[in-house]
């Protein structure tokens, strides 16, 4: 079974807040053999469902969805998951899975309380 990742940020019509995003997702195709996708909830190309279309044509057959976003807020827990049921429904031969949250992983609290420390001037 063929298996990919969905990075998914909130998305934004100004390119200057999309290219962090866009910079992670090029550092991580370099650094995974997992196929790797960079999509946008809203605002922004490539949309979900246009990420979904792309893997479902090459193939694959179970991708996890990992949102970029610090806390699961109302897009998450309605939005989100109304989009990807959406997508299950006109995909069924592909299996997603919401994962929670990047910014609930606790290597994301302890990287993220690393950098806040480095900037207080407080770094080990």
């Amino acid at each position: 079974m063929r298996h990919a990742l969905i990075l998914l940020a909130h998305g934004s019509s100004d390119p200057h807040w999309r290219a962090p995003f866009e910079r992670l997702a090029e550092a991580l195709a370099d650094r995974l053999a997992t196929p790797l996708r960079l999509a946008y909830m809203e605002l922004s190309e490539p949309s979900l469902e246009t990420a979904v279309a792309e893997l479902v044509e090459a193939g694959v057959e179970r991708a996890e969805i990992l949102p970029l976003f610090f806390a699961a807020g109302r897009h998450l827990r309605k939005d989100v998951p109304g989009q990807v049921a959406a997508l299950g429904e006109a995909h069924p031969g592909l299996n997603l899975t919401l994962l929670p949250p990047v910014g609930e992983h606790p290597a994301f609290v302890e990287a993220l309380a690393a950098v806040i420390a480095e900037q207080a001037g407080e770094a080990d």
